[in-house]
């Protein structure tokens, strides 16, 4: 009996000094994006201050149209919230709680998005078109 709870003692460190992986992966997450931006009247420089450089960037028919990709993440206080619970659930478990919560964190990593925008003769967006969600 006393062989078992030293091993245990032993190995209880290794598995709460090794856990993390979740909690990383859950502060990690993409932020949240204003897609609200993403309506007539909006100016260029305010999407791509949200949004980044466009994917693609090409006139037509003497207007401009970008296709922005990106992914859809979480908020500061959602983030926050999956860290601390995976935390929380990996001291409860000592650990094990990473066999779960890893994989759900990989799966849970945001939603890829794209929206094609046309611009008017003064970079104000004139048209939106969702192109996934």
């Amino acid at each position: 009996m006393t062989y078992k709870l030293l091993a245990m003692l032993l190995f209880a460190p290794v598995l709460v000094l090794s856990s993390g992986c979740s909690v990383f992966m859950a502060a990690k997450q993409p932020d949240k994006k204003n897609v609200e931006l993403f309506r007539a009247g909006t100016s260029r420089s305010m999407i791509l201050g949200e949004f980044g450089p466009p994917a693609v960037s090409e006139a037509r028919d003497g207007k401009k149209y970008e296709i922005f990709k990106f992914i859809q993440g979480y908020s500061t206080g959602t983030k926050a919230g999956r860290a601390l619970f995976h935390g929380a659930a990996d001291v409860v478990t000592l650990g094990l709680w990473e066999v779960v919560g890893t994989p759900a964190e990989a799966v849970f990593s945001g939603d890829e998005m794209a929206y094609e925008v046309s611009y008017d003769k003064d970079d104000r967006v004139d048209q939106v078109t969702p192109l996934k969600r």
